[in-house]
């Protein structure tokens, strides 16, 4: 039955709220209307007033940000010259930076031969470094990762302050609680979006109160919606990526915003690294902001090749190794999060404008593989974007590929985003050939500002992550990994649990504080929400490919355990009541499309909800 749709004009619509988008607006809004307040160039659907600009954010809140981050800020700061870090809540200038090596105390690490004898040669030349808990002090912190005269912000506070800003200005209308479902294509030329339809059962059938997403037709649609946004995905299977560019390197990002127990010596300003532990694949930091409070996290990569890498165990090991548990021990969880990471830099760089579109942000391959930033480039892409839009406006010129390529792209290609880009492109190849080559080749592309590097052939997950019985072999029987899966999944509980502790890892001594169980988390750590009267947005598109998987591995990524086993291990259970859309699922299963082995059995669509915590 034909669908009948409400439609609307405007002339720029954008999908995504984050610093990509708000740096879009900020530059776009101060140059709409002059002193006098009165319209630079004219709206096109409404004569007389200035171009009329909406945004259109999936989460509840335009503070939805779930992670500190330490920056550069240059962008940032070219968009706010006066800026005094005070006027953003948490916000704080790098103080002291500093990274460490994190061996393993307890000795259940998959450590190769080679990084066990780093750990030895990192043991003996305590007489050239710093040496304490089992951790060692790089006696300086490479160049391409201090982030001198940057800031310490948290993404959640920073969108509210511009957000704050921005619907001051009275120029640009921000909707948040309002999932854009795809893009309007005709002919090749995207035309406006579409809106999530409301009112329907969890299949997408129309139910009570249904209402059909309403058609948003625009001159210009801004796509920021990150890397798992439909709106962005679905324009890359249409449009296709450049050729020879993939987006298989992915991380995902398990974080803590945490209230630093009584006589914490860390000053704010602090900033940490980590590398080594509770894996050696795994990266960690921790940021002390004003008011004896800490954002910490660790990044789980793609080319970690386990079954079982279930980022919140992983972070509670990393939090109690006891060169940072003497920092933490009394403190307090205040709030938690997660998100999945891009990690293929220019090499996942789609399309970045075309007719009636542009991509900025973290989804059009911004974000620095060798630093490991992203904020700021994607704030600087949105700036570059609007200082193209408004010499397009200014010149009666349409946004077609051309224009865009010549006002938009031809920015951000001489820009220091671009060739610091360039530069990073091959940092983390050498990841794909082990855990060392990885580290010697990020160093050798940071110290030769990326003329050197160690090549590796990046593999998506159905090619690399072995099965339960290689990865444990030696160390657990089949047998026993048989008897571990009817368990969990007569109990509809992933795997991880049982299978670390039988393989070496401990309990966590949960203290019902800082240490808390995952479901815990779900309940003190944010604000999850699923309103009822829309569809589920993962979705297991072949029940063959879910019943041929033995790993499930979908099942133990799951940042809030959203994802259960299903009957008889079959498709797994979706409960998005618990989903937070970090969209780690997409990209950990490990059964690719028959029709299309570079996406996987599940699919991640426009949904309504997930986690807010401003404070994160």
């Amino acid at each position: 039955m034909e669908v009948t749709r409400q439609s609307m004009d405007v002339d720029i619509v954008c999908v995504g709220f984050g610093p990509a988008t708000g740096g879009f607006l900020t530059t776009l809004a101060r140059a709409l209307v002059d002193e006098a307040g009165q319209p630079v160039v004219e709206s096109r659907v409404m004569p007389g007033m200035p171009p009329q600009v909406l945004c259109y954010e999936r989460a509840d809140d335009l503070g939805f940000g779930v992670s500190g981050v330490v920056t550069r800020a240059r962008g940032i700061r070219a968009s706010f010259p006066e800026l005094d870090p005070a006027e953003i809540p948490m916000a704080h200038p790098v103080a002291h930076e500093k990274v460490l090596y994190l061996q393993d105390p307890i000795g259940a690490s998959r450590r190769s031969t080679g990084v066990n004898l780093l750990d030895k040669l990192v043991s003996g030349g305590r007489w050239l470094l710093r040496y304490e808990d089992h951790a060692a002090e790089l006696p300086y912190t490479p160049g391409f990762l201090r982030k001198d005269g940057g800031l310490l912000l948290s993404i959640g506070q920073f969108n509210q302050w511009v957000a704050a800003q921005l619907m001051g200005s009275g120029l640009v209308q921000l909707w948040p609680g309002m999932p854009v479902a795809e893009p309007l294509i005709e002919n090749n030329a995207v035309i406006g979006v579409r809106l999530v339809d409301q009112g329907t059962d969890r299949l997408g059938n129309p139910d009570a109160g249904y209402l059909p997403g309403m058609d948003v037709r625009a001159a210009l649609t801004v796509v920021g919606d990150g890397p798992i946004g439909p709106v962005g995905r679905k324009l890359d299977e249409h449009f296709g990526l450049p050729p020879g560019h993939h987006q298989r390197d992915w991380a995902v990002g398990m974080k803590m915003l945490v209230e630093l127990p009584q006589g914490c010596p860390l000053e704010p300003g602090t900033v940490l690294h980590t590398i080594g532990y509770p894996e050696p694949e795994i990266f960690g930091y921790l940021y002390v902001y004003p008011g004896g409070t800490a954002s910490l996290g660790i990044f789980v990569p793609s080319w970690l090749d386990s079954p079982v890498r279930n980022s919140y165990r992983y972070l509670q090991h990393w939090m109690m190794h006891p060169a940072l548990w003497r920092y933490l021990r009394g403190g307090r969880m205040r709030s938690w999060g997660a998100k999945s990471l891009q990690e293929s830099g220019l090499q996942g760089e789609p399309y970045l404008a075309g007719d009636g579109y542009a991509r900025i942000g973290e989804g059009s391959g911004s974000t620095n593989v060798l630093t490991g930033s992203g904020v700021d480039e994607a704030w600087t892409t949105g700036t570059q974007l609007a200082e193209g839009v408004i010499e397009l406006l200014r010149a009666g010129q349409p946004f077609t590929r051309e224009n865009l390529e010549k006002a938009y792209v031809a920015r951000r290609r001489g820009s220091w985003v671009e060739k610091e880009g360039r530069a990073a492109e091959h940092a983390r190849d050498g990841f794909q050939r082990g855990i060392l080559t990885g580290f010697m080749g990020m160093g050798l592309t940071g110290l030769s500002g990326g003329r050197l590097n160690l090549s590796g052939s990046s593999r998506p997950p159905h090619e690399r992550v072995p099965s339960l019985v290689d990865y444990y072999r030696g160390q657990l029987s089949p047998e026993t990994i048989e008897e571990v899966r009817r368990e969990c999944t007569s109990a509809g509980t992933g795997l991880h649990e049982q299978l670390m502790e039988r393989s070496g890892w401990p309990e966590i001594p949960y203290d019902g504080q800082l240490l808390v169980s995952h479901q815990d988390a779900l309940l003190m750590g944010g604000k999850v929400q699923a309103p009822p009267g829309y569809a589920d947005h993962v979705v297991f598109l072949s029940s063959d490919l879910c019943q041929r998987c033995q790993e499930k591995l979908c099942i133990e990524i799951c940042s809030g355990q959203a994802i259960t086993p299903g009957g008889d291990g079959g498709v797994p259970q979706f409960d998005r009541e618990k989903c937070i859309h970090c969209g780690a699922c997409v990209w950990n299963c490990t059964q690719a499309r028959l029709d299309d082995p570079e996406h996987a059995n599940i699919e991640f669509r426009a949904g309504a909800g997930g986690l807010h915590s401003a404070e994160n």
